[in-house]
């Protein structure tokens, strides 16, 4: 089988070098777009998408639409990571919040029984650099891991395909082993 191949979103992330290693490490190509190049459609292309973290808040829908559109009209499995989580979040209805800020390592609580925590524990310690929350999970969608902090840690599509973390997954071992269960979808 051909290596799989990653279309990453960059929505102004500072951390665009360390995602992309992640998903190179875990055997995936990646080609970058920002959310204003992203193509009108995937064909077989690529194999998932990810969105990353973005300096600027999730409510612009005009400005996000094509990508919107590209996430929810493709059949690939897609990972919306920090501002990501949040522009999914948003387009789909969900309410974000000004909490308190937090920068480091945090636990979380995740359902060990969604295939995307299948290689870590009920307890895991997630990277975060923020202070804007998505306060309960969109109608199509629920929340698979929550904190003291965010009642939508991590978020699911119903049918399973489209994911989001609050955290910056590209640091740590545990966001690492949870990268690896995304990775799992489409390998």
């Amino acid at each position: 089988m051909a290596q799989p191949r990653v279309l990453v979103v960059n929505n102004g992330t500072l951390s665009l070098k360390q995602l992309r290693g992640r998903f190179e490490e875990l055997g995936s190509r990646t080609d970058v777009v920002t959310a204003s190049e992203v193509p009108a459609r995937l064909d077989d292309r690529y194999q998932a998408v990810v969105m990353s973290g973005t300096k600027v808040r999730a409510y612009d829908r005009d400005f996000y639409r094509p990508l919107i559109d590209l996430v929810t009209g493709s059949r690939v499995p897609v990972f919306g990571i920090c501002g990501g989580m949040q522009i999914l979040g948003v387009a789909h209805g969900g309410r974000l919040a000004d909490g308190p800020q937090r920068v480091g390592g945090y636990e979380v609580q995740v359902d060990t029984e969604d295939p995307l925590f299948a290689y870590v524990k009920p307890s895991v310690t997630v990277f975060h650099r923020h202070t804007l929350y998505l306060q309960e999970a969109p109608e199509g969608f629920r929340s698979i891991g929550r904190s003291e902090h965010a009642p939508v840690e991590f978020l699911r599509s119903d049918d399973g395909r489209i994911y989001g973390a609050q955290a910056h997954l590209e640091f740590r071992r545990d966001g690492l082993e949870i990268l690896r269960g995304f990775v799992q979808l489409y390998q």
